[in-house]
C-alpha cells in the first residue's frame, strides 16, 4: 500500500481504523474498461492522468509562448513593442493571479483553465498583425488580455500540481509536468529554427507566428477534457482536500486565512517575486542583443532542453526516499544557493566584456551579431543553456516548497495565486526596466541581486517550517471537509493491497 502520509498526516493513529468508513463509489464514466496495467485499472480521474492533461495544455499554450518569447523581442528586431506588451501582461497578471485562487476554488479548476487558455493565441496573432500593420496598440492589448488569462491558468495548474499528488511523489509530479511543459517550448523552438535556418536577418517569418497560433488554439480546446478536483481519487483511495460548499465570500476570506494562519509564508514572497525576472535579461539582454535570428532560435531550443534536465534532476532528488523531507529541503536550498553564484558568476564574467546597450541598438550592429558559425558562439551558448537549467531548478524547488507546506487543494490554489501574482509583479518591473532601455549591465546586476537576496529571506521558512509530513488536521483548517471525506476508503485500500 502506498504511503498515505500526504493525506492522513503525521499523526495517523486516530485514522488508522479505516474500516469504520463506508466505501465510496468511484466516479462513474471515467474508467477505461478493459485496459489494465497488471491488475490495476487506469482511471481518467487519477492525479497522473489529470496532471498529464494539464501539462499538455501548458505544452501547447504557455510552452509555445515561451518559445516565442525566447527568441527575444517576440521575434522582432526591436524588442520595444514586446517590452510594452510584457509590461502590460505581467501588470494585469499580478493583480488577477493574486485573487485567482479564490476564483479557481469557487468555479473549479476545469473552468479556470478553460478561460485561461484563451489569451495565448491572441497574443501570437498580435505579432503577426504587427509584422504587417505596425499596430502597437493591438500588441499591448493582447499582452494585457493574456495577463488576465494566464493568471487564471497558472493558478489552476499550480493547485493541481501541488495538491493532487501524495507527499512522497510531489517532486516527481512537478518534474513530469515541467518536462512536458518545456517540451512544448522545445518543439515550439523548432518552428522558428526551421523557418529561419537560412535567415540571418532580424524578424521571424509569418509562418512562425501562424504555427504558434494553431498550436495554442488546440491547447485551449484540451481544457474541456479535464475533471474538477472533487472527482479526483488517488491510488490509495484518498481525495483532494477542497471546500465542499464554496461561496465567493468564503473564498475571498480564504485568501486572508491562508496568510493569517501561516504568516511566515510571506518569507517566500521575495522568491516568488524573483522567479521570472531573469527572463528579461536572458532573452533580451543576452539572446536578442548579441545573436542574429537563427542563432537566437538555436539558443532558444537549447535553453528549453536544459530546463527538462534541470526539472528531472531536482524533481527526482526532492523525492529521494532515503533522506527525510526536511533534510531534502535544506539540501535543495544549498544547491540552489550555490547555482545562483556559480552560474550568474559566469554570466557576470561574460556580460562585463560586452558593448553598451546603445551600440547593440544601432542598425549597423545587426550584421555584427553572433551567428552559430562564429568561433565566439560556443561560450555564450553554453551560458544560455545553464541559465535554462537554473530556471527549471528554481521553479521546481519553489513549487515543491509550497507543496511541502500544505496538501490542501484550497490552500495551494491560494498559494499558487500569491506565487503567480508576485512573480508577475517582478516580471512587470523588469520588463519595464528593459522598456526604458536601462543598461544591460545594470539589468544583469539587479537580476542577480534580487535572486540571491530572495534566497536569504526564504532560508528561515525552508529550514524551520518544512517538516517530514503535513498533518491532516492542519490541512483541514482550510476546508469545510471532515477526515472521512478525504482519507482512503476500504474498497480502495483492498484494491491497492491486491495490486501486484
Amino acid at each position: 500500500m502506498a504511503d498515505a502520509k500526504g493525506t492522513i498526516g503525521a499523526e495517523a493513529e486516530p485514522h488508522s481504523d479505516l474500516s469504520t468508513h463506508a466505501p465510496e463509489a468511484r466516479p462513474d464514466g471515467w474508467i477505461y474498461k478493459g485496459f489494465r496495467v497488471g491488475k490495476k485499472e487506469i482511471w481518467y480521474a487519477s492525479p497522473k492522468i489529470q496532471l498529464l492533461m494539464v501539462a499538455l495544455v501548458c505544452f501547447l499554450c504557455p510552452g509555445m509562448y515561451n518559445a516565442l518569447g525566447g527568441l527575444g523581442g517576440g521575434g522582432q528586431i526591436d524588442g520595444t513593442v514586446q517590452d510594452h506588451a510584457s509590461t502590460a501582461l505581467y501588470s494585469v497578471f499580478a493583480v488577477v493571479a493574486f485573487f485567482s485562487g479564490s476564483f479557481a476554488n469557487k468555479v473549479g479548476v476545469k473552468t479556470t483553465l478553460g478561460i485561461g487558455g484563451l489569451g495565448y493565441c491572441i497574443y501570437s496573432a498580435s505579432f503577426l498583425c504587427y509584422n504587417h500593420t505596425q499596430n502597437v496598440g493591438f500588441v499591448i492589448f493582447a499582452g494585457a488580455f493574456l495577463g488576465l488569462c494566464a493568471g487564471l491558468l497558472w493558478t489552476a495548474q499550480g493547485a493541481i500540481m501541488m495538491s493532487y499528488p501524495p507527499e512522497e511523489s510531489k517532486g516527481r509530479y512537478i518534474s513530469w509536468f515541467w518536462i512536458i511543459f518545456n517540451l512544448g517550448a522545445v518543439i515550439g523552438s523548432l518552428i522558428p529554427l526551421g523557418q529561419n535556418i537560412n535567415n540571418t536577418g532580424g524578424t521571424v517569418t509569418d509562418g512562425t507566428y501562424v504555427g504558434f497560433i494553431v498550436l495554442m488554439v488546440v491547447g485551449a480546446a484540451l481544457t474541456f477534457l479535464l475533471v474538477n478536483a472533487d472527482k479526483v481519487i488517488r491510488d490509495d483511495g484518498s481525495r483532494v482536500i477542497i471546500m465542499k460548499n464554496p461561496t465567493w465570500q468564503s473564498e475571498l476570506i480564504g485568501l486572508w486565512e491562508c496568510i493569517s494562519l501561516s504568516p511566515w509564508v510571506v518569507a517566500l514572497f521575495p522568491m516568488f517575486f524573483a522567479s521570472n525576472i531573469f527572463y528579461t535579461y536572458q532573452q533580451n539582454g543576452l539572446n536578442l542583443a548579441h545573436f542574429n535570428v537563427r542563432a537566437r532560435s538555436l539558443n532558444n531550443l537549447l535553453y528549453w532542453l536544459a530546463q527538462i534536465f534541470g526539472a528531472v534532476i531536482f524533481g527526482y532528488a526532492l523525492d529521494f526516499p532515503k533522506i527525510r523531507r526536511s533534510m531534502r529541503a535544506k539540501i535543495s536550498f544549498g544547491a540552489l544557493f550555490t547555482l545562483t553564484f556559480v552560474i550568474w558568476g559566469g554570466g557576470y564574467a561574460w556580460q562585463r566584456q560586452q558593448v553598451s546597450r546603445a551600440v547593440t541598438s544601432e542598425p549597423s550592429y545587426e550584421s555584427q551579431k553572433i551567428d552559430w558559425t562564429d568561433p565566439k558562439f560556443l561560450g555564450p551558448m553554453f551560458l544560455y543553456i545553464f541559465y535554462g537549467f537554473y530556471d527549471a531548478c528554481w521553479q521546481t524547488c519553489i513549487y515543491w516548497y509550497m507543496g511541502a507546506l500544505s496538501n490542501s487543494g484550497r490552500r495551494t490554489a491560494n498559494m499558487a495565486g500569491f506565487y503567480k501574482g508576485l512573480q508577475s509583479a517582478g516580471a512587470a518591473v523588469f520588463w519595464r526596466l528593459d522598456g526604458v532601455h536601462i543598461e544591460y549591465n545594470t539589468l544583469f546586476a539587479a537580476t542577480w541581486a534580487v535572486c540571491a537576496g530572495s534566497l536569504v529571506v526564504a532560508a528561515p521558512i525552508i529550514f524551520l517550517k518544512i517538516k517530514d509530513t503535513t498533518a491532516l488536521e492542519t490541512d483541514l483548517k482550510y476546508s469545510d471537509e471532515r477526515p472521512e471525506d478525504v482519507i482512503p476508503t476500504t474498497v480502495a485500500l483492498e484494491e491497492k493491497r491486491t495490486d501486484v
